[in-house]
Order: structure tokens, then sequence, then C-alpha cells
């Protein structure tokens, strides 16, 4: 096989391959498809009418839709209505981002600085009732707003907010 792992390399050299093997074109083409694994969970389309209909129920009670494709998989979807809430304690994860996407509303992060009295709630996952020299932010919608692994935050809602997390998990790449 010619060199660079590529699908058009291996379709130049998979003639060569056959004959020096004495396998006929589609042989080699069925042996290659045959090595790409299934698909191990279904594939999963939110229509636009679902995440509305889920927004609207949303609102009438505020809480949140989890459209993760599967929890054994490592990251999280869910789409959230919140109405006046604060976070009791500042959180933050060793293993785990959070990309957030503003669709309504606004709310305010307070982000990063120094814990004060921080207790592990499980493994890779804190809190602390404090945190002296965090940043506040407003996200409005339109923004995203990503939080890094490892960065303390706190959310505040005065008002009403809708927005997607995506959270993922896993080790960084080398």
């Amino acid at each position: 096989m010619a060199t660079g792992s590529s699908r058009r390399n291996f379709l130049r050299a998979a003639p060569l391959a056959a004959a020096a093997a004495s396998l006929s074109l589609p042989e080699v083409l069925s042996a290659q498809t045959a090595a790409v694994p299934a698909t191990p969970f279904p594939i999963k389309v939110l229509t636009a009418g679902t995440l509305a209909e889920q927004t609207t129920a949303l609102q009438t009670k505020p809480g949140n839709f989890d459209f993760s494709l599967n929890p054994m998989l490592p990251f999280t979807c869910v789409l959230t209505v919140e109405k006046e809430k604060a976070g009791k304690e500042f959180e933050w994860h060793e293993g785990r981002d959070h990309i957030f996407q503003i669709l309504e509303g606004e709310t305010t992060y307070e982000l990063g600085g120094k814990p004060e009295g921080a207790h592990m709630t499980k493994p890779g996952e804190w809190l602390a009732p404090k945190m002296s020299g965090a940043t506040t932010v407003t996200v409005k919608k339109g923004d995203i707003l990503m939080i890094p692994r490892n960065t303390a935050h706190k959310r505040t809602t005065k008002g009403s907010v809708t927005f997607y997390l995506f959270s993922v998990e896993g080790p960084l790449k080398s």
C-alpha cells in the first residue's frame, strides 16, 4: 500500500495488491470495508420541531431536557430553561469541559479564582462555597461560553435563560 493512510492511496494501491495476492478488486474492497466497526449506539436526530416543543415545555416548567445519545458515551447534551436561579456553590471538574450556547435571555457566570472550603463530591468533581478572585461574565442570546476543565464556575440567572450545555469528558489530546 502507498505511504500515507488515505482512501485515495488505498484505491491507487488496491489493484496492485489484488494482483499480487490473486484477489479480485471487489474482494480487496470487501475485506477493507469489513474492518470498519459497526456503530455501537443508534444515531439520533433531533428535529427543530422536537427541540421547539421541548423548549416550550421547559418554559412552562423550567428544567432540563437531556438529549444525549447514551449515558455510556463521554459527552452530555442538555437543553435547559431556568428562571430566577443561583448556584449555591462553585463547581469544577477535573476531566470535563463545558460549552454553553445561550438561546434566549441571559445569565451571569463567576469563573476561576481560588477556592475557599473546597470539598470533593466524587472523584474528579469539586465544590466550594466561596472563590476569591473569580471573574464575572454575563452571557446573552447568541453567545457561547466555553469553560475548560478545572475551572471553577457558578451561574446566577435573574430573569430567564434558555441554553444548550454540551459537556465533554475524557483525557486531553497529547
